[in-house]
């Protein structure tokens, strides 16, 4: 990985590497306690970010957008008990769901 600067930028002159697509079919969950935003590729939708209330009914909808969209792997981060409702409805629905720490993700 290329050296970083105070500020988090890589040094002028270095290359940074290319990261490789893991999961391809992967969509990213932000979890709030009264909504969920939800990101799929680009290419899978014209509204390809969305907020969903965090009630059940919007839950199954949520799932039911990702199936459509034709995702089979979720990461969320696992804030507070927020995530547990959306981590068992998609993993029942056969989702490869993967919590993340918020703070060992950010660039």
């Amino acid at each position: 990985m290329s050296r970083r600067n105070a500020k988090g930028l890589p040094k002028p002159g270095k290359s940074r590497a290319a990261l490789a697509i893991t999961h391809p079919n992967a969509a990213g969950i932000d979890i709030g306690s009264a909504s969920h935003f939800v990101a799929v590729p680009p290419d899978r939708d014209d509204e390809p970010v969305r907020e969903f209330p965090s009630f059940t009914v919007d839950l199954h909808a949520l799932a039911d957008w990702l199936t459509a969209c034709g995702v089979d792997t979720v990461a969320m981060e696992s804030t507070g008990v927020y995530w547990i409702p959306l981590f068992e409805l998609l993993e029942s629905r056969g989702f490869t769901v993967l919590l993340v720490n918020a703070r060992h993700v950010k660039p």
